[in-house]
């Protein structure tokens, strides 16, 4: 008796190119995201908080019909003047592209589109490739499951589980036993391929990985010399900082500190929101910062890091006293950072290994500004600098993701 078995492909044929797609779109993206990252609307905003970005059309490859010219065959130079290395199919430099500098142009230019993210979809744009740097084992831990993985096989389980390459082995190890002992049937094997007792299935167990306590200080200027302007670029920089801690890691504390004259404990909302007017007396957060640490969060136990970001400006009085604060947090943290926010960097030329400088700008040099401002900070917490301690500048949005990615990601 003949038997017949309906073969259902299961494959999906467009799976592939929808995959094709979606990388592009995910490179689009990409290229297009760190242009958004400090506009005001996404500050201090939510996980769920959409993001409009703005997408370069993407086409697909495709043949079209060429321009060639009447009665010339097929890659005809036109007028002629082709010499080695010339791109065939590209415009001249003379020809209008419809977008850029000069004149108007009866071209078509590039079509965009908006895209629409999340803050949380943000994140796994911006950070899969950051990690915040030597986390240590310490006595204090928490356990979490981070992932599944699978362990060994189990004679019953759900139908996605199913280990073909075990159940085929298990079918033929049966078979060779059955030849060998002369019971082996092959008509039955035609009507079933598999018995029961051949199906596999892969063991499923959760992944659990212990990690070690971490916390994180954020300390922030909101006196009077940090001009809205300033605020805005160092809330724009702990806001992007934040979203990097909560992507990574979901067990770390965060301290959020702001200071003028005074330094107090504050929570997530005021300190990405509130601002106070004075003078500035940045010793006041660095001592507060150590009397937590103190208190609650034992160098022996945890792992800390530090983060302050301000415009430099402080009584001179206090510098000396500050340099001793942040020597003291730096033996005791894994990762201090110190960001100073100046209008002025924008125009520096490129002239110290320190700061990510942008080039272009002949005047006024950082040479002079340096000599000018000897007394800053800046500068003498220059002798602190190593791979547990560092300084980065930001004098506009553009220098935000240049700076966060000097600090965790080599300063590439």
């Amino acid at each position: 008796m003949s038997i017949f078995r309906k073969h259902k492909s299961i494959v999906d044929r467009s799976a592939a190119d929808r995959s094709r797609h979606k990388k592009k779109i995910d490179k689009a993206i990409k290229e297009s995201i760190k242009d958004v990252i400090a506009e005001e609307s996404i500050i201090g905003q939510n996980g769920k908080k959409k993001i409009r970005i703005p997408v370069r059309g993407i086409k697909e490859y495709r043949f079209v019909y060429g321009n060639n010219e009447n009665n010339k065959t097929v890659g005809s130079g036109g007028d002629h003047n082709v010499k080695r290395g010339y791109k065939i199919g590209q415009k001249r430099a003379d020809e209008g592209s419809g977008q850029g500098p000069g004149g108007p142009s009866d071209q078509k230019g590039d079509e965009y589109y908006d895209v629409e993210v999340s803050l949380e979809e943000l994140a796994d744009y911006l950070f899969n490739d950051l990690e915040l740097p030597d986390l240590e084992k310490k006595k204090f831990k928490f356990v979490s499951q981070e992932s599944i993985k699978r362990q060994g096989y189990r004679f019953k389980g759900i139908r996605p589980r199913l280990s073909k390459k075990e159940t085929l082995k298990r079918k033929i190890r049966r078979q060779k036993m059955a030849e060998k002992v002369g019971t082996y049937d092959p008509e039955s094997d035609e009507r079933y391929p598999f018995h029961e007792d051949d199906l596999k299935y892969h063991h499923i167990k959760p992944k659990i990985k212990e990690n070690s306590a971490a916390v994180i200080f954020f300390l922030m200027d909101v006196s009077g010399s940090m001009s809205m302007d300033r605020k805005y670029l160092a809330r724009s920089f702990f806001f992007l900082l934040y979203q990097f801690l909560n992507h990574k890691y979901e067990k770390i504390d965060v301290v959020f500190i702001s200071h003028a004259t005074e330094a107090k404990r504050v929570s997530e909302d005021d300190f990405f929101k509130v601002g106070t007017s004075g003078g500035t007396l940045i010793s006041t957060c660095l001592d507060l910062e150590l009397e937590i640490i103190s208190k609650e969060y034992h160098p022996n136990t945890w792992n800390i890091y530090s983060f302050y970001c301000g415009d430099g400006e402080n009584w001179s009085s206090d510098n000396e006293k500050c340099i001793g604060l942040f020597k003291e947090i730096k033996e005791i943290s894994q990762l201090t950072g110190y960001c100073e926010i100046n209008e002025h960097y924008a125009n520096f030329a490129e002239e110290e290994e320190d700061i990510i400088m942008p080039s272009g700008y002949p005047w006024p040099s950082f040479s002079a500004w340096k000599n000018e401002e000897m007394e800053n900070l800046w500068f003498k917490l220059t002798a602190l600098c190593d791979e547990k301690f560092k300084k980065v500048m930001i004098g506009t949005t553009e220098h935000i993701w240049k700076a966060f990615n000097q600090l965790f990601g080599g300063g590439k």
